[in-house]
C-alpha cells in the first residue's frame, strides 16, 4: 500500500478503540512473570550451555598471545574461543566495531573471547583464567584534545546558501546588538537498560536461530549474515520482549555473535548475556559533545543569526550530530551550524534516545535562557516571538503541523509561569531555594516501511503478526488497537505477536518512527483482509463498515464469522511512503517546565515538580504515550543532574561502569510529574495522522531543569551534569 497523499476520512476516524486509553494486553505476562525475555527461552533450547565473555584489558593495542590451557582444563568447561581459531569476522552495516576483537583491540572490554561450560558458574571461573597478553597503544580518549585533529567526519549548514554564508554569518553576528557567544559541554551518557544485553543462539545444520535482545530484528539478521558470511534468509532472530534499549539494543552486539559462534563449535544451544560490568564499555553509548552556541538578536528579541558548532567523539565515524534542533527550533536569517566528529578510542558512539537532539538542546534552550535574560524578555516570550511555520532551513518547506506556540503557551499557563521570579535567587522556601525554568523541545517523526500479516480465524480472533518490537512502549497495545479499529472487534479477539524475523519485515523499534510506522503497516495488511472479507460476502468493499463485530455495506449486515465459515482468511501487505517528508517538515514539539529547589548549604538539588505540554500528533492510547512521556523526562532528570560516564584518560575506558557508579534516577528522584497532549491530527504522516513521542519527552527536559537551578541560585552551569560542586563555590554569600 502506498501513502503518498495526506490521509482523508478513513476508518481509524471512527476512534471506538483507538485514542481509547487501553491498558497493555501484555501487562498481565510480565506482572507475573510469564513474559519470556531473551534469556529465558529455555523450552525453545533445550540442553542449552553457557558462555561467558573475556572483555579486552586494554583500550587499544594488539594481542599477543591468548593461554587457553587452564580455562579448558577447569570443570564443566566444553570451549574457549578466540579470534586465532575462528579467523577474523565480519561486521554488520549499523555498528563499526567488531564483536570479537583480534589481533587488534578497538576499546577497551571489546571482546577477545567466550569460554563455554555447562553451568554459568563453572563458565565465570574458567573466564578468570583466560591468560591474554597485549601490546599496549597510546590512544585518544579525551574529546578537548582529540579537536585540535582534523575532524574525522564534519557536517556542515549553513543559510543563506553562496560561498561566503560563513563569513556573512560572522559579519551578522559581529553586527547584533545583543548576543551570546557560550559553550556548553555534555559528557557520555549510557543506556543502562534494565535487562543486560543477552542471546541464546542454536542451529540446526546450517540454519541459526538466536533469542536475542534486539530493537529492530531484521537489521539482526541482516548484520549477523555479514558477520558470519551466510545468508540472511538462514537466519531467524526472535525478541518477543525487550526490557528497555534506548537505541542500545538497535541491532546485535557481541552477546550475539558470540553465542551463534560458540554454539556452531559445541554443536548444542548456547545461552550469553553480557555481564553488567562489561556494557558500558563493550556496547555503544551516546558519545560526549562539546558545543559552541552564538546567537544575535535585535533589542526587540528577534533572532538574526543563530550558529551551533558541535563536537563529538566518533570510534564509528558516525557524528553526535548535536545541531539537529537547531536548524529547525527558530527563525533567524543568517544560520551556521556544523557538527564533528573526532577520533576517539572509547566504545563506539551510537543512537540513544533523542540522538543529536537531546545533547543540542542541553546547550541551545540554556543559552536562549541567556539571550532572553540580556533582553530582559520573559523566556517563552522569547520562544513565542522566534516562532516560524516553515522550515528556517529550507524556507519553502512548512512544517506539516507545528504547535509549538500552543505548547509553551499552555505549559505556561497550566504550571504557573506568571508566578516566575525573573530575578535570580530571591525565593526561598527555608532553607532552599525555589527557581522555575522551562526549555522548548522538537523530535523528528520519520516514517518507514513497514509490514504485517493479519489472519481472521473461524472462532472471529484476529491475529497479527509482524517484525515489530516492543521494548516495554506499548507495540503490542496500539497494534491491538489498530487492528480491532480497523476490523471493528473488541480488543479482546485480537492476538498480537511481535519480534520474529520469520513475519513481515517492520520498521522495529528506534527513532520515534516505531509506532507511527508499524501501526501503519497493520492499517495496510486490515484493508487487504477487509476487501477478501467484502470479496467473500459479496459486498462493495469501498462502501463498507467494521462494527460490533459485524460487517455493513448498504442495507446488508452480516456477522464477521460469516466471511471465515469456508475457511481462514489472511492478509500480508506493507505500507510504502512516497514524497510528503520532503513536502513537509515532519516534527514533533513540546514545552517542558521543571521547578528545583536547592539547598542553600549543601547544594543538594531537588525536582519540585515538572510538566510536558506535547504536540505529537494523534495519540494512540493517551495512557501509554504518558507513561512514554514520564518515563523520557525522567531520563531527562538523570541527564540534568547526574549521569556521566567518566573515562579514565589515561586507561582509556569508563570507570563507573556498573549500576552503582552510573548513577540514573530512583523513586525519590522524581516527584509527580504532569504531561499533557494537545489535540493534534498530522493527515501527512500516515493513515493514524499519529507520531511518535517516546523520545520528545527527554527533548529538553535537562535545558529546563539546567535553567531552573539558575534561576533559584544565581549560578550558570554550562557544563553537564549540574551537581552540587559547580554550585558550591558560589553558595555561602547566598546562604
Amino acid at each position: 500500500m502506498k501513502f503518498d497523499s495526506p490521509a482523508r476520512q478513513n476508518p481509524i476516524d471512527r476512534l471506538k478503540v483507538v485514542g481509547k486509553p487501553v491498558e497493555r494486553i501484555d501487562g498481565p505476562l510480565k506482572t507475573t512473570g510469564r513474559a519470556t525475555y531473551a534469556y529465558e527461552q529455555n523450552e525453545a533450547a533445550p540442553n542449552a550451555v553457557y558462555g561467558v565473555i573475556v572483555g579486552a584489558a586494554i583500550a587499544k593495542g594488539r594481542i599477543l598471545s591468548i593461554d587457553k590451557r587452564r580455562a579448558l582444563a577447569a570443570p564443566g568447561v566444553l570451549g574457549v574461543f578466540a579470534h586465532d581459531d575462528t579467523g577474523r569476522l565480519g561486521t554488520g552495516a549499523f555498528y563499526a566495531a567488531r564483536a570479537l576483537a583480534g589481533p587488534e583491540v578497538q576499546h577497551y572490554h571489546q571482546a577477545v573471547a567466550v569460554v563455554v561450560a555447562e553451568t554459568f558458574e563453572q563458565a565465570t571461573c574458567a573466564a578468570a583464567l583466560v591468560d591474554v597478553r597485549y601490546e599496549r597503544e597510546a590512544g585518544a580518549f579525551d574529546l578537548a584534545e582529540a579537536m585540535g585533529e582534523l575532524p574525522r567526519q564534519q557536517r556542515l549548514h549553513v543559510r543563506p546558501e553562496g560561498d561566503n554564508a560563513e563569513e556573512a554569518f560572522d559579519a551578522a553576528f559581529a553586527a547584533a546588538p545583543v548576543k551570546v557567544d557560550a559553550h556548553y559541554t555534555t559528557p557520555h551518557h549510557a543506556h543502562a537498560m534494565m535487562e543486560p544485553h543477552a542471546t541464546i543462539a542454536a542451529w540446526e545444520g546450517d540454519k541459526l536461530t538466536v533469542w536475542t535482545a534486539i530493537q529492530i530484528v531484521h537489521w539482526g539478521a541482516r548484520d549477523l549474515a555479514r558477520t558470519f558470511n551466510i545468508a540472511a534468509d538462514d537466519i531467524r532472530v526472535v525478541s518477543p520482549y525487550i526490557g528497555g534499549g534506548f537505541g542500545g539494543k538497535a541491532t546485535t552486539g557481541a552477546d550475539a555473535v558470540l553465542a551463534a559462534l560458540a554454539a556452531k563449535r559445541v554443536g548444542r544451544p548456547v545461552k550469553v548475556v553480557l555481564q553488567r560490568a562489561l556494557m558500558y564499555n563493550n556496547t555503544t553509548h551516546r558519545s560526549a559533545t562539546i558545543q559552541h552556541v552564538r546567537l544575535g538578536a535585535g533589542k526587540d528579541g528577534r533572532l538574526s543569526c543563530v550558529g551551533h558548532e558541535s563536537w563529538s567523539g566518533d570510534l564509528a565515524n558516525r557524528v553526535e550530530d548535536a545541531t539537529a534542533p537547531t536548524r529547525l527550533l527558530y527563525a533567524g536569517r543568517h544560520r551556521m551550524m556544523r557538527a564533528s566528529g573526532a577520533h576517539l578510542d572509547l566504545a563506539e558512539n551510537g543512537m540513544m534516545r533523542a540522538p543529536g537532539e537531546m545533547p543540542g538542546l542541553m546547550a541551545l534552550e540554556i543559552a536562549m535562557d541567556e539571550l532572553a535574560e540580556k533582553l530582559g524578555m520573559d523566556p517563552v516570550a522569547l520562544r513565542v516571538l522566534n516562532d516560524t511555520q516553515v522550515d528556517p532551513g529550507a524556507p519553502g518547506r512548512p512544517f506539516s503541523k507545528r504547535q509549538l506556540v500552543e505548547c509553551l503557551r499552555t505549559g505556561a499557563a497550566r504550571f504557573g509561569w506568571d508566578k516566575r521570579a525573573a530575578r535570580p535567587a530571591t525565593v526561598r522556601d527555608g532553607a532552599w531555594l525555589v527557581g522555575m525554568g522551562m526549555a522548548a523541545g522538537v523530535r523528528g517523526s520519520p516514517t518507514l516501511r513497514s509490514g504485517a500479516r493479519v489472519r481472521l480465524d473461524k472462532a472471529g480472533i484476529v491475529t497479527v503478526e509482524t517484525g515489530m518490537t516492543d521494548l516495554g512502549t506499548g507495540s503490542y497495545t496500539i497494534l491491538a488497537q489498530t487492528a480491532a479499529e480497523m476490523l471493528g472487534v473488541p480488543i479482546e479477539q485480537v492476538v498480537v505477536k511481535l519480534g520474529d524475523s520469520t513475519f513481515p519485515v517492520a520498521s522495529g523499534s528506534g527513532g520515534q518512527f516505531g509506532a507511527a510506522s508499524s501501526t501503519a503497516g497493520v492499517y495496510a495488511a486490515c484493508m487487504a483482509l477487509r476487501a477478501q472479507i467484502a470479496e467473500r460476502l459479496k459486498m462493495d468493499a469501498v462502501d463498507i463498515e467494521f462494527v460490533g463485530g459485524r460487517v455493513r455495506s448498504g442495507g446488508n449486515s452480516r456477522p464477521l464469522r460469516d466471511a471465515v465459515a469456508a475457511g481462514d482468511l489472511t492478509a500480508q501487505d506493507a505500507m510504502e511512503y512516497g514524497t510528503l517528508s520532503q513536502r513537509f517538515a515532519q516534527e514533533t514539539f513540546a514545552a517542558h517546565f521543571a521547578e528545583v529547589g536547592v539547598h542553600a548549604a549543601t547544594g543538594e538539588i531537588r525536582v519540585r515538580r515538572m510538566l510536558a505540554v506535547c504536540g505529537a500528533g494523534r495519540i494512540i492510547n493517551p495512557l501509554m504515550a504518558r507513561s512514554q512521556i514520564i518515563g523520557a523526562m525522567t531520563m531527562g532528570v538523570g541527564g540534568a543532574l547526574m549521569e556521566e560516564l567518566v573515562v579514565d584518560k589515561r586507561g582509556g575506558f569508563f570507570v563507573n561502569h556498573d549500576m552503582a557508579g552510573y548513577e540514573v534516577p530512583v523513586h525519590a528522584d522524581i516527584p509527580h510529574l504532569d504531561v499533557v497532549f494537545l489535540d493534534e491530527v498530522d493527515p501527512t504522516i500516515g493513515p493514524l495522522k499519529a507520531k511518535g513521542l517516546g523520545e520528545l519527552g527527554i527533548a529538553g527536559v535537562p535545558a529546563a531543569i539546567a535553567n531552573a537551578v539558575y534561576n533559584a541560585t544565581g549560578v550558570r552551569v554550562r557544563d553537564y551534569p549540574v551537581t552540587l560542586d559547580k554550585l558550591l563555590p558560589h553558595l555561602p554569600s547566598l546562604a
